[in-house]
C-alpha cells in the first residue's frame, strides 16, 4: 500500500476529519482534528494494510503568531518500511488540549508528559499527567514563545 493509498483511506473512513494531507513529501503528513486523534491513530495502527504500530515521537510547536500550538505524531511500521506519517494537530494556544494515546502506544506516556511539561499541551486521560524535567513547583513551560524566563528559582539567582 501506498502512502497516497493510506491517505485516501484515512479520508473515505474519516472524510470530515483529515483537513490536510501531503503524502507526497520528504515528511508525508496529514492535518487532524485534535478531538479526533484517538480513533484516527487507533486506525492507523490497527488496520493490518497499514500498521503504523511504532510511535517514533510526539513533539510540540507553538506557533505563537497563529495562536495555536501543534502537535505532531510521527509514526511508522515495522512491518513495512516504507509506511511513515507525521499526524499534525492544532490546538487553541490558551487551552492546548488533546486526547491522550497511551492507551494504544505505552511509549505515548513519556512523549506526552515531556509535550506537557515544555509547552503545556494537556493530554486529557492520560495515566499520570505530570512534570518529568522540570521540578514541580515550577511556573511556566520554557518552549513556549511567550516564556518569561524567572530571575531566580527558590532564591538562587542565576549566573
Amino acid at each position: 500500500m501506498t502512502l497516497n493509498e493510506i491517505v485516501q483511506k484515512l479520508i473515505s473512513k474519516f472524510p470530515d476529519n483529515i483537513l490536510d494531507s501531503n503524502p507526497e513529501g520528504v515528511e508525508p503528513f496529514i492535518k487532524v482534528a485534535p478531538s479526533d486523534i484517538f480513533d484516527i491513530i487507533k486506525f492507523l495502527k490497527e488496520d493490518p494494510e497499514i500498521d503504523l504500530s511504532f510511535l517514533n515521537l510526539i513533539t510540540g510547536v507553538d506557533w505563537n503568531q497563529d495562536n495555536r500550538i501543534e502537535v505532531v505524531y510521527h509514526l511508522s511500521s515495522v512491518a513495512f518500511q516504507s509506511h511513515k506519517l507525521a499526524i499534525h494537530a492544532f490546538l487553541d494556544r490558551k487551552a492546548p488540549r488533546i486526547p491522550s494515546i497511551c492507551g494504544l502506544y505505552g511509549a505515548a506516556n513519556w512523549h506526552e508528559r515531556e509535550t506537557y511539561d515544555l509547552l503545556g499541551v494537556e493530554f486529557e486521560g492520560h495515566p499520570d499527567m505530570r512534570r518529568m524535567l522540570l521540578p514541580d513547583d515550577w511556573e511556566g513551560h520554557p518552549l513556549r514563545k511567550d516564556y518569561q524566563f524567572p530571575e531566580e528559582y527558590h532564591g538562587i539567582k542565576w549566573a
